[in-house]
This record gives C-alpha cells, structure tokens and sequence, in this order.
C-alpha cells in the first residue's frame, strides 16, 4: 500500500508504479486465507475479519480505499426494500425481506423529503463526516482514504421508491417525476454542504444513474434533471478544494462528457463503461479506476486474464491519474487460483 502512490495520481502526477485498488475481494475469506495465512470466515469475529482484511489488502498493496458514509440509513423507515440475493460468502447477505411503502405512483410523485426527513444540523454532519475519514485514516494508514455519499440522487430515489414503482411514476408524469428529483437533490444538498465544511481532502460521490446496457430514460430527462443538480451538489466540494471522484455501475459512456462537465476530478466505472474514451479525452486531466471485467475472472483461462489486464494496462499506463481495478466486484466465488492469477499479472505489468 502508498498513499504516496495514491494521491500522487489523483494529482496526476505519475508514478513509477501503477497504483490500484479492488472491492469486495476483502470479504473473499478462502482468497484472504490463502494470501495472509490467516485463518478466518464468515463465523469468524470481527476483529479477525477486520485484522485478516487489512493484512489482505497491504499484501495486495491498495493505495486507494472506496468508502462512503452517507447511505439509507438517512431515510430511516420512509423507504422500500426490494430484498437481497446472496454475493458475500455464505450468502450473509441474503435478504427476502420486499416491502414498498407508497401505494401508487401519485404517492411518488407527491413525495416531498423535506417534509418525510427534515432538516439536518450541517455542523454536526460535518463532523460526522471526519470523525468516518479519521476512523479509515487509523485503519488504513498506508492509503489514500475517503468519506461521501451513496445516495447522491438517482440512487437515493431507487432507495425510497424502488425500482418498479420509481419507474412507474416516471413513466406516468416525466415532468412531475422532474419536480421530485429537484426536491430531493434540494434536500440531500444538506450533506453535500455539510461535506464541504469538513476537513477531509478526497470525498466519494456515488450515483446509479445507469443500467448494464445503458440510460433507462431518455438522455433529455437526464440533461434536464440529473447533471443541472449535480454541478448544484458538487459546486460546495469543489469550492472547498477537495478531489471529488463520481462511481456509477453501469454503462454511463454516453453521459462521461456530462459528468465530466460537472467538475468532477475522477472516475470509478464498471468494465461496461468506455475507459479508452476516458483515457484518451480526460487522461491527462482526471483520475480513473477500473475496469477489468470480473467475468473474466469467475470463468476465463490464465491466457483471457492475461488480456483483460494488459487491456486495461494498455489503456491507463501513459494516464498519470490511472488506478487498476477489477470494475465490477470480485465476488467471493471468484476461483482462488484466477484471483491470485490476475495479482500476478497485475504485479508484473504495473511497473511504469
């Protein structure tokens, strides 16, 4: 791990080394074992996890940790759940649990989260905020930490309405669906506001405005609604002199020059999102992680590893801001062996 390495390329400025970071991989307990020596699983206490996890990720030398604090927990019992399918091993994750507390898509349409969750005290968030980076710093005091927010807008609406009825409601008023989303974008700007005042350097801003194959509205709605209230939101952490790195899944290509305009400093895509027109229109100006396809890894030979790495090597190497990761997860069924492959591979190629 180094930090040096890390905040040299959100400073674009290149390294010797190609720095990277993974996620989820920290939880592939047989892979950790493997790696560490540790013996540790999913019945394992946490302060084994947690000590099994950071040996893990020294070993595997992050230089970038993803984090976020802002997540659902702000929308206390105002929102839907549309359950879990098992990822993390042994399936602790699952959740069957479905339920939606709005009737209908007037009821979306009529939200207001001013009203469902209040104002908040900005000072207090602030602080709040510090205390999660400070808490990551202790933990990860070789790599470059951060604090942010998961629910930015299109994520947090998923959060409250879920999937079918906040489609249903977009597809009965587009217009009115519009209205609400600026009324939330007004509300979560207190966490935007709050995060700016604090002193943290980096902050994570993540939002799933995509599906796998694309937009799942027209472009225009997105224009109209998502990136106007975007450059409200980021205009206080870009002010406040922080690196502010945007996540979305999915396939955002056709929106990367609207994020972009936006003022963010970095990108986090997934392997469906278009890295080489990241990298030859924004490499010399924007950081960006990814994006080796972890399909690749669940079920490729040595040879299909080999060439999703050297493919995203080719693409970020003369990119001072480039950091290498697997773009979509590397779950805890990834093969042992094609995992600790592909951080051979990685080892091998990330010399500059």
């Amino acid at each position: 791990m180094s930090y040096q390495d890390g905040i040299a390329a959100l400073n674009l400025e290149k390294t010797k080394r190609i720095p990277r970071t993974e996620y989820s991989v920290e939880t592939h307990w047989p892979l950790i074992n493997a790696v560490t020596g540790i013996k540790v699983d999913s019945q394992s206490t946490e302060n084994i996890k947690i000590k099994a996890s950071a040996a893990f990720m020294k070993a595997w030398n992050y230089d970038f940790i993803w984090s976020i604090l802002i997540n659902t927990q702000i929308f206390g019992k105002i929102r839907t759940s549309m359950g879990h399918a098992e990822y993390a091993a042994e399936g602790t994750d699952y959740n069957n649990e479905v339920f939606c507390p709005f009737k209908d898509p007037q009821d979306v349409l009529n939200f207001d989260p001013w009203q469902a969750y209040g104002k908040i005290d900005i000072i207090i968030a602030a602080r709040d905020f510090e205390e999660h980076y400070e808490q990551l710093c202790q933990k990860f005091p070789d790599a470059v930490n951060m604090t942010g927010i998961y629910v930015t807008c299109v994520s947090g609406l998923i959060e409250i309405f879920g999937w079918d009825m906040m489609l249903m409601a977009m597809g009965t008023d587009p217009v009115k669906f519009g209205d609400l989303t600026n009324r939330y974008c007004s509300w979560i700007s207190q966490y935007f506001d709050a995060l700016a005042q604090s002193n943290v350097p980096v902050a994570m801003i993540h939002d799933d405005i995509v599906w796998t194959s694309g937009p799942f509205t027209s472009p225009e709605w997105y224009r109209t609604y998502i990136f106007p209230n975007y450059k409200k939101l980021f205009a206080p952490l870009i002010d406040s002199g922080k690196k502010v790195i945007y996540t979305s899944d999915g396939n955002y290509t056709q929106f990367i020059d609207d994020i972009a305009s936006t003022g963010i400093h970095g990108f986090v895509l997934e392997p469906t999102t278009d890295m080489k027109y990241i990298a030859e229109k924004y490499g010399k100006t924007h950081s960006f992680v990814g994006n080796a396809d972890t399909r690749i890894l669940l079920d490729g030979t040595k040879k299909e590893i080999r060439n999703e790495v050297e493919r995203c090597i080719s693409i970020g190497k003369n990119c001072p801001g480039f950091f290498m990761a697997v773009g979509n997860h590397i779950p805890s069924n990834t093969p042992i062996e094609n995992a600790l492959y592909y951080n051979q591979v990685y080892e091998e190629l990330s010399k500059r």
